[in-house]
Parts: C-alpha cells; structure tokens; sequence
C-alpha cells in the first residue's frame, strides 16, 4: 500500500546520513596519522542469516573507511577454542572491538563466550559490565539495536519526553534495554515505559494507550490496527523470514506490525525491511568508533 512519506522513517536514510558523518571522522583521522578504527566479528557456523548480517557490518566498514576483519570458524568448534579466539582479540592492540554473532551452536555457551568478551572492546554492548552502566546511565556502549531507535526517534523529530511508550518484548538485545534507554533522564528519554511480554495478560489493553510501541517480539503481523490509538508512532524491530512463492528468494521479511493496518492509523511508522535494521549496523560502527577513540574506558 501507498503511504504518504512523511509518516515513513526511512532508517536505510538516516543510517546512512550518520554513517557519511563518520566518514569524515575517519578521513580526519587518516590525515592526522592515525590507524582506521579497526571492527572484528567472530562467526560460528554458516547460518545464512548470520552470514548474510556479518557481510553487511563488513561492506559497511569498508564505506565508512575502518578496517574490518572476520574469523570465520566452523560449526563445530568447540567452546574452549572459541573462547581462545575472544581473549586473542581481547589482547590483540590493533583490534579495536569485535563481536561473536549470535546464535551461536546449541553447545557453545552464549553467556560464558559474552562475559569472556573484554568490556572495552564489546561493541555488541552485551557484557555485563556495559549493561550495568548502561541502566546506571554512566558511559558505555549501548546495545546496537537500541542506540539505533534512539537515533531513528531523535532524527525524525519524534518528541518522547513525557510520552507513553510500550515495548513488546523483553529480550536482553533489544526490549529490556531499550526499555531502560527511554525511562532515562534524557532528551531522547523521560517516557513512561510500560514492557509487556509473553506472559503480559491482555497487551491489546497496553497498546491502545501508547503513544510510542516499540514491536521486538518476533511475531510476523502481531500488533494489528484494533491495538494502535490514532496517531501512535511505532517501532517496528521484527525481522522473521515468511514464505513469498514466486519471488527471487522465496522469501520476504516480515515485521511484528501489521503494517497494512496500522500504518494509516500511525503518524510516524519504520516499515520492514529499512526501518530499523540498518540502523543497528549502523550504532555498531559508531561504538567501534568510541571504542577507537577511547572514549568510554581510557
């Protein structure tokens, strides 16, 4: 369906405004002799999700000017191997942050390969240490995902303070903290936060009162037009794989927004894909930049 361009928040736009922005840090960088900030990701396995999410924070890199390098290893690499990888790259002065993508396979263990990860270079922002701060609101680096929306509801002039904001989902990637990151004392923050869940008895009831949602839930088409007052802005974070016969890959994305009806009732809405997926990429290569500047830990 049409929708008019003013209620669209084009993060595929927004992602790259911030990304030529960081380009010219770069550039200003390289002038003054020093190194590229330098991304490593750790990839466990052939996922195709996973290969195809690591290739773009790769060709990424590349247009912004850092240096990226990818530890590909396979399926079956054991947890004390892949933990010899982090705490090589832990030590290693050339690599500024990295990351291990997850999912990773059933018998590696996602905590104990996260808390390995030194919290100066978790650029995923998932150690314990970064997530501690992070609700104490000192310096850190925010989970990518998150940092995305507050910057996909900063630069589309969304106001927030005083807002009713809803989060469906309470992942620790993308529905707690963002929860966290809206109830701050900040100009992109000072919302009342309520976060529904799985077990949240009747979430229709919440959502009919927000003013922001914020979807993480993973269900294709959940959040439907009778749950969304008039002029709602909402977050569409869900990315789930649907059957699409006849076309290219058979496949589509779908979000947890039934965008068709909600988007007229919304007065500002990130469609699925190029909402808010690109702007997670996007707060990865801006705390690797952090991360080479030393500007969270010295």
């Amino acid at each position: 369906m049409t929708i008019a361009a003013n209620k669209l928040i084009d993060g595929k736009l927004i992602a790259q405004t911030i990304q030529d922005e960081m380009a010219v840090e770069v550039a200003d960088m390289l002038k003054s002799s020093t190194r590229a900030p330098h991304l490593a990701a750790v990839l466990v396995g052939n996922d195709g999700g996973s290969l195809t999410y690591v290739n773009a924070k790769v060709n990424a890199c590349e247009r912004v000017g850092f240096a990226s390098t990818l530890h590909h290893l396979d399926e079956w690499t054991t947890e004390e191997e892949l933990l010899k990888v982090v705490e090589q790259l832990n030590q290693n002065p050339e690599v500024d942050g990295f990351i291990v993508q997850l999912p990773l396979p059933k018998h590696i263990n996602e905590n104990r390969i996260i808390e390995a990860i030194s919290p100066a270079k978790d650029v995923d922002g998932f150690h314990p240490v970064n997530v501690g701060r992070m609700a104490l609101n000192l310096p850190c680096y925010l989970p990518a995902t998150p940092s995305g929306i507050l910057q996909l509801l900063e630069r589309s002039g969304v106001t927030t303070s005083g807002k009713h904001c809803v989060v469906i989902g309470r992942s620790n990637i993308v529905g707690s903290p963002i929860s966290i990151l809206l109830a701050r004392n900040e100009s992109i923050g000072n919302c009342t936060v309520t976060l529904c869940h799985s077990k949240t008895a009747d979430i229709a009831y919440h959502t009919r009162q927000a003013d922001i949602i914020v979807m993480a839930i993973g269900k294709p088409g959940f959040l439907k037009a009778d749950m969304v007052k008039e002029g709602a802005v909402i977050i569409d974070v869900g990315t789930t794989r649907v059957d699409a016969p006849g076309t290219k890959l058979g496949w589509r994305l779908k979000g947890d927004v039934d965008f068709d009806g909600v988007a007229p009732l919304a007065s500002r809405i990130t469609p699925v894909p190029g909402g808010v997926g690109p702007m997670t990429i996007t707060g990865l290569l801006q705390n690797t930049l952090l991360a080479a500047k030393k500007a969270i830990y010295k």
